[in-house]
């Protein structure tokens, strides 16, 4: 990543539902809080913009991320600071009805780093749209957690979905690295 260039954090919808006991728990939801942890320690101490997605679900006979329950709410692992932008959303694409593609270029942000869940769903979509409207994309896999799927009679394990997602995405819609590796290019 370019020292010069303006960047910033986008955590997705790391929310207690995802974690262990939530409605919709994900595989590897723990080790990705970590890693995403540290990802936004690093941005804040560059003092570059971290922003959060935060997934609130209004369609009809929704199981999780339900208005004014626990599960909403942002996960302690990534708790967002007093100053740092909370956006709400309520379509897997955190582009989609939100103020976000304002604020990046109010900001003129020209590259994203995205870390967050599900990896198949809004990590997909969002990192796609980003892409498409001429942001630069990193992604965290390691900061991401996925669930196992299923379609007709086969079963796809969670780490076959997170493997098949990010290297879908690799390449044509971002640079995919762990977060490690995307919190010490910042120094650079």
């Amino acid at each position: 990543m370019p020292a010069n260039t303006k960047r910033a954090l986008l955590i997705v919808d790391i929310q207690n539902d995802y974690f262990p006991g939530g409605r919709m728990e994900l595989e590897g939801t723990e080790a990705a809080g970590l890693r995403a942890a540290e990802l936004i320690a690093a941005f804040r101490d560059h003092r570059l913009p971290v922003l959060f997605m935060q997934h609130v679900s209004v369609r009809p006979n929704a199981t999780f991320f339900l208005p004014d329950t626990e599960g909403v709410r942002i996960h302690t692992s990534v708790a967002p600071a007093a100053s740092e932008t909370v956006l709400q959303k309520h379509f897997p694409n955190s582009f989609r009805d939100t103020a976000l593609l304002d604020h990046l270029r109010k900001a003129d942000i020209q590259e994203l780093v995205i870390a967050g869940m599900m990896t198949h769903m809004c990590i997909d979509a969002t990192t796609r749209a980003a892409a498409d409207l001429g942001l630069r994309c990193f992604l965290a896999h390691d900061a991401c957690a996925t669930r196992a799927l299923s379609f007709g009679d086969t079963k796809v394990p969670a780490e076959h979905v997170q493997c098949s997602f990010v290297s879908a995405l690799s390449g044509a819609y971002a640079t995919v690295q762990p977060a490690k590796e995307l919190a010490g290019a910042l120094a650079g």
